[in-house]
């Protein structure tokens, strides 16, 4: 199949059948995020929000997306971005793997660094800091986040109320 952008390929992961385990006669599915292109769920995150924003006038080209992260969100933001061509900064405690750093920097983010000690905390901060000095740039919300993770989460229970109703 071919796609006209990496972004395509974002979501509608296939469910498998696990065969050979049930539980009261019950069929066991199993849900394969991993086969989204930055293998995360949170690529479908980094999407919604990028494409919410846009949809919002919040971020338009040339815009700087800022994200407080520890790893797979801003790792699927990063991916996102480079696909849009936003430039991305990404601010995280330095006890975060160094795998998730050098990846994010791969896909063109910058990844500024704070202490470890200061946690969350320091690297929102820092966050915070940037964008206040940097015109037309976005910092990804933590509320956003929450609205759109409670959207899947309604959209989750559908799916799993389908689910009992099929078994």
């Amino acid at each position: 199949m071919n796609y006209k952008s990496i972004l395509d390929t974002i979501g509608n992961t296939p469910v498998f059948k696990v065969q050979n385990i049930s539980i009261n006669n019950t069929n066991l599915y199993v849900k394969a995020e991993y086969f989204n292109p930055a293998s995360s769920v949170k690529d479908r995150l980094a999407i919604s929000i990028i494409e919410n924003a846009e949809n919002k006038g919040l971020l338009e080209p040339g815009n700087t997306v800022v994200e407080v992260t520890s790893g797979n969100t801003g790792i699927g933001l990063a991916m996102v971005c480079a696909a849009k061509n936003y430039p991305l900064v990404v601010t995280m405690p330095d006890s975060a793997s160094i795998e998730r750093r050098k990846l994010m920097r791969f896909l063109g983010a910058k990844v500024l660094l704070t202490p470890a000690a200061e946690g969350g905390t320091g690297a929102y901060k820092k966050a915070k800091d940037l964008v206040e000095k940097t015109i037309g740039s976005l910092l990804v919300n933590l509320k956003l986040k929450i609205i759109l993770l409670f959207m899947k989460a309604q959209q989750q229970e559908k799916f799993m109320m389908i689910l009992r109703i099929l078994v």
